[in-house]
């Protein structure tokens, strides 16, 4: 019976080493990734910061401002761009982010256009409206896909289709925290970095705009929503990588931990069955 205890401990160590040599590979794996999207997204966030500048002066200095962007409309509906990943193994990365949209959307009619493979089957698997299944794979999201996404958004929002939308991602905030967001886009409003209305510039009398700042306005807008969809993209991407990482790294220290306790029993069992041995010979000589 102990021979048979110490087999089955043997095999166990055996199979939780397997596991652990996986984990650490992840881990390894999700550290070398996560310096390379770290540093594609610290590179995009000046890029969408200076369009929301440019886009906050036009409508500062432009009180009279008639941009469709910019109308305030009854929200009968609300378009949710939900980027979330294509796997699991990465903690709470995914839950956080669908818990955020849950209370988000309580009793809201809303659609969604789901960004990752995760985001995708949970919206068709409940019936919610998805405005578009063309990007299931956030790894593979390019900047060409943002402005593709930033076309959709826009587009459907000057027909009427939504009256909001928001964008749902993941900002990284550390190597240990990422915490999910929403930010609002449509209707922009023209707001600094505290939420305040903004001011406009003091030399905004020297800013010409051809034709005209409304046309400009308008046509920039599609390039602001795709510079916010990228930065969120490369926040969310960055945080998953964070997160994978550090859910590698504890399971691999669960694994050793485990390892180390799986030994312990199995040196008393064969100390045990040892001491059973010596015992046998024992009382056989005696007889």
């Amino acid at each position: 019976m102990a021979a048979g205890s110490m087999k089955d401990i043997k095999l166990r160590i055996k199979s939780v080493q397997s596991t652990m040599q996986i984990t650490k590979a992840m881990e390894l794996v999700a550290s070398s990734k996560m310096r390379r999207a770290k540093q594609r997204m610290e590179n995009s966030r000046p890029y969408f910061t200076a369009l929301h500048q440019t886009l906050t002066d036009i409508a500062a200095s432009n009180r009279d401002f008639s941009s469709p962007y910019m109308k305030q409309r009854e929200v009968k509906n609300t378009c949710y761009v939900v980027i979330a990943g294509d796997r699991g193994l990465a903690g709470g990365y995914n839950s956080n982010v669908f818990k955020m949209v849950q209370a988000h959307t309580e009793g809201k009619n809303y659609c969604v256009l789901p960004v990752g493979k995760k985001a995708l089957e949970l919206y068709q698997h409940k019936g919610v409206s998805v405005i578009s299944t063309a990007f299931g794979e956030a790894a593979d999201i390019s900047v060409s896909d943002c402005f593709e996404m930033a076309r959709i958004l826009s587009e459907q929002y000057l027909a009427g289709t939504f009256d909001e939308i928001y964008v749902v991602y993941t900002n990284f905030v550390s190597m240990l925290s990422q915490n999910a967001a929403v930010l609002k886009l449509l209707p922009f409003a023209a707001r600094d970095e505290l939420g305040r209305d903004a001011v406009a510039p003091s030399n905004h009398s020297l800013i010409l705009y051809e034709p005209d700042s409304e046309t400009v306005f308008n046509q920039i807008i599609p390039e602001y929503l795709s510079g916010i969809i990228y930065g969120a993209l490369c926040e969310s991407v960055a945080s998953e990588l964070a997160a994978r990482r550090t859910a590698m790294d504890s399971a691999t220290k669960n694994a050793t931990q485990m390892i180390d306790n799986l030994n312990l029993y199995y040196n008393r069992a064969r100390q045990a069955a040892i001491t059973q041995e010596i015992s046998e010979i024992v009382a056989g000589a005696e007889q």
